[in-house]
């Protein structure tokens, strides 16, 4: 069985905080920026994507939708769980998906992203150490699944490669 490509992508970067609350953060001028770049990096990396789970958070969802100009990407799945879910609940998401999807990609926040990564990479290497305390905005985590998505597990993944854009 061929392996399977899972990303896992931290928001670009958003404008702090205002009157209308974190949820209705929009990104600010360096995030939209930074996404059509992730859009690029991705592209070259892995072609395009199947399916696109994004947080219902406004800086996801334009995100998303910066970044899918530049890369092959289906509509998003919007998830408003992925707002405040945690590594474990976003690993639960993932075991739901359809084998046919080959290429994952996840929108979502920190620290979930990073800890996720983490939680699937066995290996205590570099790439590991890279994103045990986190990562920064519009980061990737290229991670190579080499089963089907209901199998998916603690240490039963392989993070190939973490990946920043140019600022």
């Amino acid at each position: 069985m061929a392996a399977r490509t899972l990303i896992l992508l931290r928001h670009a970067k958003a404008e702090p905080e205002g009157d209308l609350g974190d949820e209705l953060r929009p990104l600010a001028a360096k995030g939209r920026r930074q996404a059509p770049g992730v859009g690029r990096l991705l592209r070259d990396e892995v072609g395009g994507v199947d399916v696109a789970l994004v947080s219902t958070a406004l800086r996801t969802r334009e995100t998303f939708k910066l970044l899918a100009a530049e890369l092959p990407a289906p509509d998003p799945t919007l998830v408003a769980d992925l707002y405040q879910a945690g590594p474990r609940q976003v690993l639960a998401m993932l075991r739901e998906l359809d084998d046919a999807a080959r290429t994952v990609l996840v929108v979502g926040h920190e620290p979930t992203i990073s800890g996720l990564a983490y939680l699937l990479h066995g290996a205590k290497d570099s790439l590991a150490q890279q994103v045990s305390l986190g990562i920064s905005t519009a980061t990737s985590c290229l991670i190579s699944v080499p089963g089907r998505w209901a199998d998916l597990d603690r240490g039963a993944a392989q993070l190939v490669r973490v990946l920043r854009p140019e600022d």
